[in-house]
């Protein structure tokens, strides 16, 4: 073969592999956001002493997000139910996967405490552990940290609680080196510190780690019978917090809340039963219609979007806005009892 023409044959190849690492491989800043679920929460969450009567269904809804290449977003482009925006570079992967997974944790336990308030059963709130959920690039010590490491102790001085941590702390001054006792992927790890200044909002300062952290609560009712377990669940985020509430409250008590109907819905849950905005209600409601979803319980905050987007699409759901818990039985309450239901 003639040395040009192999010449061009190692441009064409070199251009070609170019080619594909650019259009698939090489990472942009974008996301990709798409109609994800609609899961039966039942599966995932049990009552130890539960009624077992429910002949419909309660289901979350989720949203599918998406890293693009230059690729998917082009593909984006014919996709009417695609959204791209820009990635939060300020987290890692591995951070925003331990930040999805503490909200999910927390609206599970917020989920329990409000169905055990509206169902009038006494519990407690204990603190499970303290955990780091970020780690910021700015200070070169705070790479001690790792996302997802629980604080267990500070100079050997017991860490239960947040508040523990910031009392703890305070005893200190910025520049003081503290022991940091950590339990990282089930081991015990003991990192030197160096305390530095966290700015307070009234302008003063504090000397602390420069992460953020979080405390997984446990609800513990009085009576063993009562106990609420989740599975594990690959699902991140607190918009799960109403539907896994009502799950939860259907279980507690007699009778059948889904009065034979396949609910979907979302929206963040408080423990005094205050239901919150969300995001990506757009792409729940296409999630729910694929599902056969008869009725969706949206936060009222994000009712005119849901309509908005059950109206384009011409869904026959029924759509109703939520405030609170006892909005939301109440509502289900008025709903006729389905005669074809299973």
């Amino acid at each position: 073969m003639p040395r040009l023409t192999r010449f061009r044959t190692l441009a064409y190849i070199l251009g070609l592999v170019l080619l594909v690492y650019v259009v698939i491989y090489m990472p942009t800043s974008y996301k990709i956001e798409r109609p994800g679920s609609a899961e039966e929460v039942k599966p995932m969450v049990s009552v130890v002493g539960a009624d077992p009567e429910e002949r419909g269904t309660f289901m979350m809804t989720t949203v599918s997000v998406t890293y693009a290449n230059l690729a998917l977003l082009g593909l984006s482009w014919f996709d009417d139910n695609a959204e791209v925006s820009k990635r939060d570079l300020d987290q890692s992967d591995d951070e925003y996967r331990i930040t999805q997974q503490y909200y999910m944790n927390s609206s599970q336990a917020s989920a329990i405490a409000a169905a055990y308030r509206e169902a009038k059963i006494p519990f407690k709130v204990k603190t499970d552990y303290v955990f780091i959920t970020s780690v910021p690039n700015q200070d070169p010590q705070q790479k001690e940290f790792i996302a997802g490491d629980r604080i267990q102790a500070v100079n050997k001085h017991s860490i239960t609680t947040l508040e523990d941590l910031r009392q703890t702390l305070e005893t200190y001054k910025t520049g003081d080196q503290v022991e940091v006792t950590l339990e990282r992927a089930g081991k015990a790890v003991t990192q030197s510190v160096t305390l530095i200044d966290i700015p307070n909002e009234d302008g003063t300062t504090r000397p602390g780690f420069g992460v953020s952290t979080g405390e997984v609560l446990r609800i513990d009712p009085d009576r063993e019978q009562d106990e609420v377990k989740f599975t594990q669940t690959q699902v991140g985020g607190p918009s799960a917090g109403l539907m896994f509430t009502l799950e939860i409250y259907n279980q507690l008590t007699p009778g059948d809340l889904t009065r034979g109907y396949r609910i979907a819905g979302t929206g963040t849950i408080k423990s005094d039963g205050t239901v919150g905005e969300i995001g990506g209600v757009q792409h729940k409601i296409v999630a729910a219609e694929r599902k056969g979803a008869e009725v969706f319980f949206v936060p009222a905050s994000n009712y005119s979007v849901a309509k908005k987007k059950l109206d384009e699409t011409g869904g026959t759901m029924k759509l109703i806005s939520v405030k609170t818990l006892e909005q939301a039985l109440n509502d289900l309450q008025n709903l006729p009892i389905k005669k074809d239901s299973k």
